[in-house]
Order: C-alpha cells, then structure tokens, then sequence
C-alpha cells in the first residue's frame, strides 16, 4: 500500500506575508489529497525526529545555531529568503521524522511507498547553512539514515524540483553510497547544479535544463541520462525530492512541464523501483509555488504511487 505521512506542524511555520513558501502550499495539498480517489491512502502523522539523526546532515554546532533563531513570538530570518517562526521547529523536526517514519515503513514492509507531505522544504540546507526556504537537509539526513540505521548498501535520490538540490548534493557529495540525481533550471537559484558537479566518489549526476525546457526535452534528458544512470546503480532504496515548480505556471522559475509531465516521471521511476528495489520509493515534497498546480500536480504524483502501492 502507499503510507502518506501527513505534517500538521507544518501549518505553524509562518512567513512573511507575500512569502512563496507559505502555509497554503501545504492546506491546499491536504485537500487535494482528502478528495474520495485518495480515501484508500494508510495515514500517520509525522512523528518528531530525535535531534540525534540531524546529525547525518549537520554538526552539532549547526543545530545548535538553527534552534536559537527560532524565536519566541514573531518572526526570525535566517537569511534573505529563510525564515522561522515559533513554530517552525517543530515543523521542521516532523519534516525529518516523517521521512525517517516512511523510510521505517518501506523498508519494513509495511508499506511498498509513501509520500511525506511537509513544509519547510529541505534541499537547498546545505551542512552549515540554511537557504533557499530550507534549515535541515531533510532527504539527504533520510538517505544517510537507510544506509546506517537499515545496513543498505546504495540509496538513490532523485530531485526534480525546479532548482538545484544544493544542499542535497553538499551532505552526500562524500556518501559513495548514495547516487544523487537532479533535472533543475539552469541559470536559476541557486547557481549550482553544473554538469560538471560529479560529486566525490562520481555519486552526483546533474542534468541542467535551459529556461523554457519542456515535458519532451525533460523526458528525453531522463530516458538517455537519468533514468539509465539509475539503473546502473540498481539502488535499494528510490528517494524523491518532489518539487512541482518546474510547472509552467510557478512564478519562480520558467520550465514548461505540465501535470502529465510529473505523472510520467513519477511512473519512470516507479517502474525502475520495480525493476530494481521491490518498489521502494519514498517522495518529500520539496517546492511548487502556484497553488493550483502545486495541488494538481501532487495529487497526480501521488496518484501514481498508489497504484504502484495497491
């Protein structure tokens, strides 16, 4: 079955207002994803992480740093684009023990994949630094978290969002162990994600896509790069970095894909978990700024698991 990992907590991270990544990103998932089509769904609330698994991101004295920004009433910018509120923390503990959660049920058979629907957003945390809407490096503390808490041999995370998952490919660029993947917009923010970005042990394959990219040249980029690299890898695990801002509708980027777009590689990979994994795949959201596509887009991505989970 798929296990969708729901995070109320993370309708208390506030920003400020005219902020993208706001509170009604993840209300309007909710509903999208309350509609009767989704009823056969298992859910849980994602539980807070021990802070001790931060760890498999960040050191100590970024963590440390995180927490005491937090403040006690109003609002905290950690920088230009990244904010905090009192109850962001929580929100963002949950983010990770959701993804910890889901990693948990795959991995133990009680579901074949999930979908971890939370806010803040985690791929662009890079060890020492929050940026780009995000403090912790939530997929990549859950890929470091299967190889050492679940003995995997090599994990692999596949991040479409719209922009580079930086802060993804700085945790794992030393882990020989897991493969990352990014399609991103090129130039956009946050500037890195060049082809040339091989990571330490040749671990990172990034594929940049020129503004006004669409669905077709998406999917070609993926069946003769991605997708075969993935398979090469034969990874245990499929972890995904579901952003839906690569939507031609997103106000903050400019590719052309459509709902279609992220059912299609949302099957390609299901169908190499297949191949290659038992099915295995555990998807975060990650960004998506339009509302109404950000809705649409996720209820097609999750659509799409469920069948593979049924």
């Amino acid at each position: 079955m798929t296990l969708l990992v729901e995070n109320p907590a993370g309708l208390d991270h506030l920003t400020p207002l005219g902020h993208p990544e706001r509170v009604e990103r993840l209300s309007e998932i909710n509903e999208a994803l309350s509609a009767p089509e989704f009823d056969d769904l298992t859910r849980m609330i994602a539980p807070m992480a021990d802070e001790a698994v931060l760890l498999l991101g960040h050191p100590q004295s970024y963590i440390d740093w995180v927490r005491a920004q937090i403040p006690a009433r109003g609002r905290a910018a950690l920088d230009a684009d990244t904010h905090a509120s009192p109850g962001t923390w929580e929100a963002a503990l949950r983010g990770v023990g959701g993804s910890i959660a889901a990693i948990d049920a795959v991995l133990g058979g009680r579901a074949k994949n999930a979908f971890v629907a939370t806010r803040p957003p985690g791929h662009h945390a890079e060890k020492t630094r929050a940026m780009g809407f995000c403090l912790f490096s939530t997929v990549a503390i859950a890929a470091r978290y299967a190889l050492e808490h679940h003995g995997l041999s090599r994990v692999a995370v596949v991040d479409f969002d719209v922009h580079h998952g930086n802060g993804t490919q700085d945790v794992l660029w030393d882990e020989p162990r897991a493969l990352f993947i990014s399609s991103h917009q090129m130039p956009l923010y946050p500037g890195s994600g060049a082809a040339n970005e091989r990571g330490g042990s040749n671990n990172v394959l990034n594929l940049p896509l020129a503004p006004a990219t669409d669905g077709a040249a998406m999917r070609r980029a993926y069946e003769t790069q991605g997708f075969a690299r993935l398979r090469d890898w034969a990874p245990e695990l499929i972890l995904i970095s579901a952003g839906f801002d690569a939507h031609a509708d997103d106000p903050l980027a400019n590719l052309m894909w459509d709902e279609e777009d992220f059912a299609w590689i949302t099957r390609g990979l299901c169908d190499i978990a297949d191949e290659v994994c038992a099915g295995r795949v555990v998807s975060t959201l990650e960004g998506g700024y339009d509302l109404p596509a950000l809705a649409a887009c996720a209820a097609v991505h999750v659509t799409e698991l469920k069948e593979r989970g049924a």
